[in-house]
Parts: C-alpha cells; sequence; structure tokens
C-alpha cells in the first residue's frame, strides 16, 4: 500500500517513483521539500510537479492517466480560424513571463487561481532566468490578451497555466505552443489534469508507462526560435484547413 513521502528540504532532492504516487487523493507523491531550481528540475524530470494553495506545505503530484498532446496537433476549430482573421494576433515568445503568470494566477483553469502562490512565482521566475522556463504571449493590436507558461526540459514540455482576456487567447497561445514544439522536434507536451478546454484543443489521456516512456532523459534546454519563425509557423498553422472539431 503506498504512502505519502515526506521530503526534506535541507538534503539533496530526491522523489520516490511515481508509481507510489497515492490513488486518492488521485497522484499525490509527496509533501515537503522546496520550490528551489533544483527540486523543481529533479521533480519535472520524472514527471512530478507542485501544486498547493497558500497555507498549505509544497505539495508534489504525478497524476494517471496523463492529459497530453503530442506536437503540432493542436486543433484549430472554424470558430478559433474565424477569430483569427478577425485580429491582428502577435506571438512573442519570454517577451514578458513575470506578467503571463500574474494573469494566470488570476485565471487560471485549474483551481481559480489561488494555487499560483508568491514561493510558485518566486520558483518558476527562477526557472525562467536559467532558461528552463518558458511563456507564450498573444498579442491583438499590440495588447497582451492571452498566453501560457511552462517548463521545457529535453523533448518534453511541462505546460503549467494558461490566460485569456479576451475569447479563445489562450487557445490562439496553445497552437503556437504546438507549432514551436513541434519544430524543434520535442516529443510530448504535457498537460497534467483533464479538463474539457485543453480536450477540445486536441489533448487526450495517456496511462502511466505511456506517459513514463517520454520523460526527459537529459537535462537539456529548449532551443530558442526567432520569434518572426514562430510567428510565420502560427499563422501557417490558423489558415491550413480547419480541423472536423467545430
Amino acid at each position: 500500500m503506498n504512502h505519502l513521502h515526506w521530503l526534506d528540504p535541507q538534503l539533496d532532492p530526491l522523489f520516490p517513483s511515481i508509481q507510489q504516487a497515492l490513488s486518492e487523493p488521485s497522484g499525490l507523491l509527496a509533501v515537503g521539500g522546496a520550490l528551489t531550481t533544483p527540486w523543481l528540475l529533479e521533480a519535472y524530470r520524472h514527471g512530478i510537479f507542485p501544486w498547493f494553495n497558500d497555507g498549505e506545505p509544497i505539495l508534489w503530484w504525478s497524476p494517471t492517466p496523463r492529459m497530453v498532446m503530442l506536437p503540432g496537433m493542436a486543433h484549430r476549430s472554424r470558430t478559433l480560424r474565424k477569430l483569427f482573421r478577425a485580429s491582428q494576433i502577435e506571438i512573442t515568445v519570454n517577451h514578458c513571463f513575470e506578467q503571463v503568470m500574474h494573469h494566470c494566477a488570476q485565471n487560471d483553469l485549474r483551481n481559480d487561481g489561488t494555487w499560483i502562490t508568491r514561493p510558485m512565482k518566486q520558483g518558476y521566475l527562477a526557472l525562467h532566468r536559467d532558461g528552463w522556463a518558458h511563456s507564450i504571449e498573444v498579442h491583438d493590436r499590440g495588447q497582451l490578451v492571452g498566453g501560457l507558461y511552462g517548463v521545457a526540459i529535453d523533448r518534453v514540455f511541462f505546460g503549467e497555466s494558461m490566460f485569456s482576456l479576451s475569447p479563445s487567447a489562450s487557445k490562439f497561445a496553445f497552437v503556437a505552443l504546438s507549432e514551436w514544439t513541434r519544430q524543434q522536434g520535442m516529443a510530448l507536451i504535457d498537460c497534467q489534469l483533464y479538463n474539457p478546454y485543453l480536450d477540445s484543443l486536441g489533448a487526450q489521456l495517456v496511462d502511466r508507462p505511456t506517459f513514463e516512456s517520454n520523460l526527459p532523459r537529459t537535462l537539456t534546454r529548449l532551443a530558442m526560435l526567432d520569434p518572426n519563425v514562430l510567428q510565420q509557423l502560427f499563422e501557417q498553422k490558423m489558415r491550413a484547413p480547419h480541423d472536423d472539431r467545430s
């Protein structure tokens, strides 16, 4: 029978096997540790992520089944394509990471934003400064209207959160992420938990062995892409024949 593991933040980061995650609450693996870059990198490379609210200790999760997306496979509905044609969408990368995190904390799809605490922000800002965490921003007529952020290690992008200040802006960010990771030859976009919004974009549930087989084998940073190239990839994808979903 699995039990909850307690992690000493004074020791080197070391997590139990994700096979030992609890079935109830689903995916909870460990408590404690720290939100420093070494702890976060060790967690992500083993398919583990932090998720907790203010006033709680650091909780580490690895749920199964896992919501994932294959790079280049983001759905673009007729409605999304129509919005694209009516907008002046510009995609940027790492242009305003901290601002993206701020908006995600106000507008998160998982838990009303309460889980992006000050220590979480500090931890991911440090990852960003070290070249591990990235943001994609969506601008319409010069205004930031949506975006997402996550952690990229080796051939996996671990998505963390997204936001929209205008209809479907986060979907544009997700399409851009899908094209960026496809162009870089990545294997997987980790979406962590199921929700119908991600399902509508083409994400799917996979079992633990399938997810584990794609986990990073080395600590390799994602190569940066020329913003003009990403903009071209995004526009080509949005102008391509639409998907079957309405």
